[in-house]
C-alpha cells in the first residue's frame, strides 16, 4: 500500500508542478528571464499582475509536493534503516525546502520591489539584484537543484541492486541536470562555461526519471532474479524474516 501511495504522489507531483510551470513560462517567459536585469524582469512584473503573483505560488507549493513521496520513499523501499537511503532522504527533502524559499520570494518578497520601481526608487535596481542573486542563484537554483541531485544519485545507487535500468537512467539523469549549475556559476563568475541545453534537458530527464520511480512503485518491477529483489524489507531483531518480493514482474523491465 506504501509503495503504491508514494509512486502515486511522485507522478501527481511532478504532473502538477510540470503544468504550473508550463503556465508560469507561457506567462512570465521563465526560466529565460531569470537572467535579464531589473529593468527588464520587474515592468513584466508588474504587467503580469495579481495573476502572475497566484501562478508563483502555484509552482511554489506544487514543487514543495515532492517533499511528501521524498520522505516517504525509505520506507516504500522497507529501507528505512539504510544510511544511504536515509541520507538521501534529508538531503531531498532539504533540497525541497530551499527551492521552495527560492519560488516563494517571487510571491513576498519581488511584489513590493516592483511597485518601489514603478514609483523610480532609485535602489530599487540595486536591492532586486542582491535578493535575486541570494534567494534564486544561490539558495533556490543553486543549493536546492544541487541538493536534489545528490538525493537523485543517492537513490540511483541504492536502487541498482532492485532495478538496473531504472538506476542506471536515474544517474544518467542526474548527471544530465548538473549540467545546469553552469548557467547558474556564470551570474557570479563572468565567462564560466554554460551549456544552454542543460537546463531544460536536465531537468526534464530529472521529472521524467521520478515519474518513471513513481510508476515502479505503483507497478512493481525486477531485476530478473528469481526470489530476490536486492530491496529486502527490514526484519526486526528477534524476529522471524518473512520473505517478500518488493519489485516483481518481468526481466529487468524498462520504464
Amino acid at each position: 500500500m506504501i509503495r503504491r501511495v508514494t509512486g502515486t504522489l511522485f507522478i501527481l507531483a511532478v504532473l502538477a508542478f510540470g503544468a504550473t510551470a508550463s503556465i508560469l513560462s507561457a506567462t512570465f517567459d521563465w526560466p529565460d528571464i531569470l537572467r535579464e536585469p531589473a529593468d527588464v524582469v520587474l515592468p513584466a512584473f508588474t504587467a503580469g499582475g495579481t495573476g502572475l503573483i497566484w501562478t508563483w505560488f502555484a509552482v511554489a507549493w506544487t514543487y514543495a509536493l515532492l517533499a511528501v513521496p521524498i520522505l516517504l520513499l525509505p520506507q516504500a523501499l522497507g529501507r528505512r534503516n539504510d544510511p544511504l537511503v536515509r541520507t538521501a532522504t534529508w538531503v531531498g527533502a532539504a533540497s525541497v525546502l530551499l527551492s521552495l524559499i527560492g519560488f516563494l520570494r517571487w510571491v513576498f518578497v519581488v511584489p513590493p520591489l516592483a511597485r518601489a520601481y514603478a514609483e523610480g526608487d532609485p535602489a530599487v535596481a540595486a536591492a532586486w539584484t542582491a535578493q535575486h542573486l541570494y534567494g534564486g542563484a544561490l539558495l533556490g537554483e543553486h543549493l536546492g537543484q544541487l541538493l536534489a541531485i545528490m538525493w537523485g544519485i543517492g537513490i540511483s545507487i541504492a536502487l541498482f541492486r532492485g532495478h538496473r535500468r531504472l538506476a542506471v537512467a536515474g544517474f544518467l539523469a542526474n548527471v544530465l541536470y548538473l549540467t545546469n549549475q553552469g548557467d547558474i556559476l556564470a551570474t557570479a563568475v563572468p565567462g564560466f562555461p554554460v551549456w544552454d541545453l542543460g537546463g531544460l534537458l536536465g531537468s526534464s530527464a530529472w521529472g521524467l526519471w521520478m515519474i518513471a520511480l513513481g510508476v515502479s512503485l505503483v507497478l512493481p518491477l525486477s531485476d530478473g532474479t528469481r526470489g530476490s529483489t536486492g530491496i529486502h524489507p527490514e526484519v526486526r531483531p528477534g524476529s522471524r524474516p518473512v520473505r517478500t518480493v518488493v519489485w516483481s514482474g518481468p526481466e529487468d523491465t524498462a520504464v
